[in-house]
């Protein structure tokens, strides 16, 4: 069952375009990331879905249905989560209010507060303490579980490694590849290579707001994923 597709999808801020006809599709099971140099419009495909962006032309569909009006619920409701890039934690809520907001849409599935703490004990410990008190790997972990607890059938990863210690990444990495286990599928938006490596099977690459190379990410060398993911 396909979970998100864009099908010829046009993205605008204000007058200015971004996305230009991406089409891309991802199923159950599926472990996809979206690859570029910086400023291709690798964030704004979350935008558009998110409603942030302005949908100029094309279709996106949740779950195998058309989403008609874009708004920033419909996703979540349709079982796609997203940990968005700066993390945006609610500096002034306890690790355990932030959680609570991410199931605050309602879904019915395994992840509570205490699978979260489970995956991320130092959360367990810290559940009491305001987001803005927490470093930067743990405010990570935070925003992980908090799209966790909306129960997502896809977790979309913006720029999950931007800032941490690559101790921080690799204890990431092993994560997602956990989830990917357990059926969760991912869409990593990411320059880090080896947590690419490490998590992706495929990849779409951007250029210029268009994708122009897909395909299987065993087929990359690491010198040709360096200079897709170059800056």
């Amino acid at each position: 069952m396909s979970l998100l597709a864009f099908d010829r999808v046009d993205a605008f801020y204000g007058r200015a375009q971004v996305l230009r006809g991406v089409s891309f599709e991802i199923g159950a099971g599926a472990r996809v990331a979206i690859l570029g140099r910086n400023g291709v419009g690798k964030t704004t495909v979350v935008n558009t879905f998110l409603g942030i962006a302005a949908l100029g032309g094309g279709a996106i569909r949740f779950g195998g249905r058309p989403s008609g009006p874009i708004r920033n619920y419909s996703a979540a409701r349709a079982g796609i989560s997203v940990v968005p890039q700066g993390r945006r934690i609610i500096a002034a809520l306890t690790v355990r209010e932030n959680l609570l907001l991410g199931a605050a849409v309602a879904r019915k599935g395994a992840w509570t507060l205490e699978r979260v703490f489970d995956l991320f004990p130092i959360l367990r410990e810290r559940q009491d303490t305001p987001g803005s008190a927490l470093s930067g790997g743990q405010q990570q972990m935070l925003a992980i579980g908090r799209a966790l607890m909306a129960n997502p059938a896809l977790l979309v990863l913006d720029e999950p490694s931007e800032g941490l210690a690559p101790v921080i990444i690799d204890e990431l990495a092993e994560v997602f590849v956990r989830l990917a286990s357990e059926g969760t599928s991912l869409l990593l938006i990411e320059q880090h290579i080896s947590l690419v490596r490490r998590v992706a099977q495929t990849y779409h690459l951007l250029s210029k707001g268009a994708v122009v190379e897909s395909g299987a990410l065993e087929n990359l060398s690491d010198d040709q994923l360096k200079r897709h993911v170059a800056v």
